[in-house]
């Protein structure tokens, strides 16, 4: 057993040693995983899973019930009552008991067509839901992405920050050490200090900001807090400057073809037609055929035996009816109005769907168009802000610029340099929403 023991304990003595690569080996996630948990996990979700259970159930019913029903019942009775001996003809007062059995079915034959068309709609209702599931499903995993992008693009904020201060930091340390030699004045110390307290602040804003990023993360895919969680570094240089130049007519003809949302509304608008005649089906007569038969036992007939009265007393029946409607203060008539109204309701719904995917692609398209150029103009502008402060950094440590000229050009290249990311991330998300649109994948 010791030398098990001392195994164990060098184990975990290893363990302890290293929390930090195991915990972010356990919490590094991918987009890939976080969409998959997301859907796995979300409330909205597992609800729309189990409506679609129930459309399931609905359709089998609808289709059951073009087969008859069929029932049986029994009853034990007794009763009490005066009875007159016809022998000795004295009264008493005695009991007596009753079974009887029956077995009856029924089969609607004809009823306007009414059947046929329910199976239809709760058919056609499975499969809507299903659609509206998947449509949910990509809404939730689009907002996964975005919130995936926010945390890199936090993140990166957060790297350039402490970068700045690292700079900050040693250019201080250089104007303490000319403070002392008296090369520059107290006022030019005191404003790389300033500057150097200020990005700190700027680095405390953007780690703020990737902490509320990740919260955000967490909670849309239901993941409780962990202050471990981190996510995938994926590559995405190859992401940047597509020149995708999309046109939104044919982005939309895809969508059109692909998107979930457009399809299930297509389907309520058929069950809606088919609402029309459902309630057109009461203007027609309804055919049944019934048929049953019934036994008993009598107590009071003590002539005949139990199995003989069984046989004796058996009662079949069959019948065909039929109901023809006459007059039913309108209602089949004002069913009927409903139901158109409520197909115009569906063609408005399917056409109002359309309209919004075809503006939300419109300013997506735009939106790539947009994110292009102003990534391009903060290239430049990055570009140009880098040589700048290179040479302004350059001029301070040999004393040509005070301290002023020196802090404005490094302003200028943190902007450049913030407007920069935030551009990237933006051309990346465009980029993805036009794949979305266009049925691509969400993966980075």
């Amino acid at each position: 057993m010791k030398p098990r023991l001392q195994l164990l304990m060098a184990i975990l003595s290893g363990m302890l040693c290293f929390p930090g690569n195991l915990s972010a080996q356990q919490t590094e996630r991918s987009l890939q995983s976080c969409i998959d948990q997301a859907l796995e996990k979300n409330i909205q979700i597992q609800q729309n899973r189990l409506n679609i259970e129930v459309s399931r159930i609905q359709v089998d019913q609808a289709q059951t019930n073009r087969f008859p029903s069929v029932a049986a019942s029994m009853r034990q009775g007794f009763g009490w009552g005066n009875q007159t001996d016809q022998i000795t003809g004295t009264d008493s007062f005695d009991g007596s008991s009753s079974t009887t059995a029956s077995f009856s079915t029924g089969w609607v034959i004809y009823n306007g067509g009414k059947l046929n068309t329910s199976i239809r709609q709760a058919r056609l209702d499975f499969e809507s839901g299903k659609l509206d599931l998947e449509a949910l499903k990509e809404t939730i995993s689009l907002s996964v992405m975005d919130a995936y992008l926010q945390i890199l693009y936090a993140e990166e904020q957060v790297s350039n920050s402490r970068q700045q201060i690292f700079v900050t930091t040693g250019e201080l340390r250089l104007a303490a050490e000319r403070l002392a030699l008296s090369a520059i004045s107290k006022a030019d110390y005191l404003q790389i200090q300033s500057q150097l307290a200020s990005e700190k602040l700027t680095l405390t804003n953007a780690q703020s900001l990737l902490d509320i990023n990740n919260l955000n993360l967490m909670q849309l895919i239901e993941q409780p807090v962990d202050n471990q969680f981190s996510i995938a570094k994926p590559t995405l240089n190859d992401l940047i400057n597509r020149y995708m130049n999309p046109d939104p007519d044919s982005v939309f003809r895809i969508a059109l073809e692909i998107k979930p949302q457009i399809k299930s509304y297509i389907l309520k608008q058929q069950i809606s037609q088919l609402g029309i005649e459902q309630a057109k089906a009461d203007y027609y007569p309804r055919l049944s055929l019934d048929a049953g038969f019934s036994t008993g036992y009598y107590s009071v007939d003590q002539s005949v035996a139990l199995a003989g009265q069984l046989g004796k007393n058996i009662n079949p029946t069959l019948g065909l009816s039929m109901s023809v409607p006459i007059y039913s203060n309108n209602k089949t008539r004002n069913q009927v109005q409903i139901a158109r109204l409520a197909t115009q309701t569906a063609d408005l719904d399917l056409k109002n769907s359309m309209n919004q995917l075809r503006k939300s692609i419109e300013q997506a398209c735009t939106d790539v168009n947009s994110a292009e150029k102003e990534y391009e103009a903060s290239v430049d502008q990055y570009n140009s802000n880098l040589e700048a402060s290179a040479v302004a950094a350059e001029k301070f440590k040999q004393g040509m610029i005070n301290s002023v000229d020196y802090l404005f050009q490094k302003t200028n290249i943190i902007t450049a340099e913030s407007k920069l990311l935030q551009s990237r991330y933006n051309l990346i998300f465009s980029y993805k929403l036009i794949d979305f649109y266009s049925g691509k994948s969400l993966n980075l």
